[in-house]
């Protein structure tokens, strides 16, 4: 086996390996725990109430540096 023949399996394993991350990722199965994730950015600048509204919090940040 030569060094072309390695590189060439080489590339088919990270090509497969490429089709198997994004069959993965495009799954219905992870659809539900990515859009989670995604939503969680949201969820600590907004909270809820105990009637479903949703609170902001009033603290404005400053800068002081300057």
């Amino acid at each position: 086996m030569d060094y072309g023949t390695l590189r060439g399996f080489f590339a088919l394993l990270i090509l497969a390996l490429f089709v198997v991350i994004v069959i993965w990722s495009f799954s219905k199965k992870r659809k539900a725990s990515f859009d989670e994730i995604a939503h969680s950015i949201l969820d600590d600048e907004q909270k809820q109430d105990s009637k479903g509204h949703l609170k902001t919090d009033s603290k404005q940040e400053t800068n002081n540096n300057v």
